[in-house]
């Protein structure tokens, strides 16, 4: 599982190719098609 933990963090869906920049850190995990995000960078 990997948590949300700072601004500027890019995540990918690798079922659908969404990409998500966090801008707020709210803690949590990011779920796409009912999978978890991959952390790009």
């Amino acid at each position: 599982m990997v948590n949300t933990s700072k601004e500027g963090q890019i995540f990918e869906c690798m079922i659908c190719g969404n990409v998500v920049e966090v801008k707020v850190v709210g803690g949590g995990e990011l779920i796409c098609c009912g999978e978890p995000m991959v952390l790009r960078k």
